[in-house]
């Protein structure tokens, strides 16, 4: 017989949604002031409704009450969360500080990680072997917005954009920090507020955009290694030759100084360099490197920045799959509540399919809960009904499924 799913009373979305602790949206919203202000629809109950607008791909307000009011029973065994009016849900979104689903977020990802401290802690496949130290990626994703609509986050005449840095830790790819903000803030200027909580010994790897000689040294200061890109008008002076010739993909391998004034004074000691031939798409690139370690090869300093080209997956992972192309409100504060909730529905989907050793993608399983977001069905048998929980990418059926009628003696007696 066929693997069947578990029936349950709760929902899928329910299911997912239990992971978040039953006192943390109350506390939070306690210290936002959110609770005082709260009436007919309450902070979880806001939460609950953003999450699902993520995992629907709602494409408006009344999408989204309709979608809940329709279902108000299951949603109520979501500990007693209620469907919203459009204008309480519009109301919510532009007046409720976003800080609070910021503080959400990261609080569920801690939790998360204390469940399971695996979770925090498996290995990336794109992770360069050789590196056994805490390896973080930094990069900046843009959010297209209107124009004609969103005037705050206006950067351009006829364009509106709101930005997402992110770090990345690249051994559980996960999040470790991220500030959403408009367009405006450039990668230079937020490099700092990124890289804040990172440690000594640990490697953080950047995009040219990142280079700020005086931050480049706080982080030498504070034993953070890091690699990035030289940019093209970076002028340095070369203090001592390390590669003679090239050595395969390897062009030069210098320690350099750099020569301008206001640069070395903002980072005096000497860095190194590293030109080196990279593939991209078939075709080999040269690129120049710098760093502040001196002691790995240069080989290894071109792996590691190639391992930054991980966060551009994530990025593409989390815009093609949850809600951040349609937004369903244009004040600042609303933007930001989406992009949290999206989010944290990723962490919470990471959590389940960690659970479940769902080994397929990320996307097939972001299909599977939205196809079955009200079914009350086990996520755990149903993951590995559909055969990828155990390592197979078929779904799991009974031999004599892939025959048609008539035929099932053929198969028992071993016929061609």
């Amino acid at each position: 017989m066929p693997n069947k799913p578990t029936r349950t009373k709760f929902s899928a979305l329910a299911q997912i949604c239990e992971w978040i602790p039953p006192f943390l949206v109350a506390k939070l919203a306690r210290q936002h002031g959110v609770d005082a202000k709260a009436r007919a629809f309450s902070p979880w109950s806001h939460v609950i409704a953003l999450l699902y607008a993520q995992l629907v791909h709602a494409i408006s307000l009344n999408d989204i009450c309709d979608g809940l009011r329709l279902h108000a029973a299951k949603l109520w065994r979501l500990r007693e969360a209620a469907p919203p009016s459009r204008n309480g849900l519009s109301h919510a979104n532009k007046v409720r500080p976003a800080a609070m689903a910021e503080d959400l977020f990261w609080s569920v990802l801690n939790h998360l990680a204390s469940l399971r401290p695996r979770f925090g802690g498996r290995t990336y496949a794109g992770m360069p072997r050789r590196f056994k130290r805490l390896i973080h990626v930094v990069d900046a994703t843009t959010i297209q917005l209107v124009a004609n609509c969103i005037d705050w986050a206006r950067h351009r005449r006829k364009k509106a954009a709101a930005k997402m840095h992110l770090r990345l830790n690249l051994r559980s790819f996960l999040p470790a920090f991220a500030v959403v903000d408009t367009a405006k803030l450039t990668d230079a200027r937020a490099a700092r507020t990124v890289c804040a909580g990172i440690g000594r010994g640990e490697i953080v790897v950047f995009d040219k955009a990142y280079v700020d000689f005086g931050h480049l040294y706080e982080l030498q200061q504070r034993g953070v290694f890091w690699v990035t890109r030289a940019k093209d008008n970076m002028q340095s002076r070369c203090v001592r030759r390390r590669l003679k010739k090239p050595d395969g993909n390897i062009l030069r391998d210098d320690e350099v100084v750099l020569s301008v004034a206001k640069s070395h004074a903002a980072y005096p000691e000497p860095l190194r360099r590293i030109v080196a031939l990279v593939e991209i798409d078939g075709a080999l690139v040269e690129m120049t490197f710098i760093t502040n370690n001196m002691d790995w090869s240069a080989a290894s300093v071109a792996d590691l920045y190639k391992s930054r080209w991980s966060i551009e997956a994530f990025f593409k992972q989390i815009k093609q799959t949850l809600q951040l192309c349609d937004f369903l409100g244009h004040s600042k504060n609303a933007i930001q509540w989406q992009v949290w909730m999206a989010l944290l529905l990723y962490v919470l989907l990471r959590f389940q399919a960690f659970l479940c050793d769902w080994s397929h993608s990320f996307t097939r399983l972001f299909c599977l809960m939205r196809a079955v977001v009200w079914d009350g069905l086990a996520l755990g048998p149903l993951l590995r009904s559909y055969g990828t929980a155990g390592g197979s990418f078929r779904m799991l059926r009974a031999p004599h499924q892939g025959y048609f009628p008539g035929f099932e003696a053929l198969f028992a007696s071993g016929g061609g």
